[in-house]
């Protein structure tokens, strides 16, 4: 299993949000340089955001969703063109969970298992 999963749900909807393009960027000196990338299934799920053997770190990540093109794609509006989080991984050795709930003028998240 990835290091890192992710996967998100349309509350409005009451849906998985299907389709969404998701990074995975890691924080090295004050920048981000991208370690990933994807796109969510039918499911609202990222099966292999990271491989499996991938030796994740200590440090600051940054997991962006782009809700703009899933909303566009629908034919709907949206306030959030795109959702990011950061957060810090202090143990590599832990699985993150990094899951996002969404609707059109709203979005949250937390720390899943």
């Amino acid at each position: 299993m990835s290091p890192i999963t992710t996967h998100v749900l349309d509350t409005a909807k009451g849906k998985p949000g299907a389709g969404i393009k998701v990074t995975l960027d890691k924080k090295v000196g004050p920048e981000f340089k991208n370690i990933a990338f994807g796109s969510t299934n039918s499911d609202g799920r990222v099966k292999a955001l990271l491989s499996d053997d991938y030796k994740l770190e200590s440090g600051v990540y940054r997991i962006s969703f782009d809700t703009g093109e899933y909303y566009k794609n629908l034919g709907e509006k949206c306030f959030y063109p795109e959702a990011s989080i950061v957060f810090e991984v202090e143990n590599g050795s832990e699985h993150f969970h990094v899951p996002l709930l969404i609707s059109g003028y709203g979005y949250s998240t937390y720390r899943g298992s």
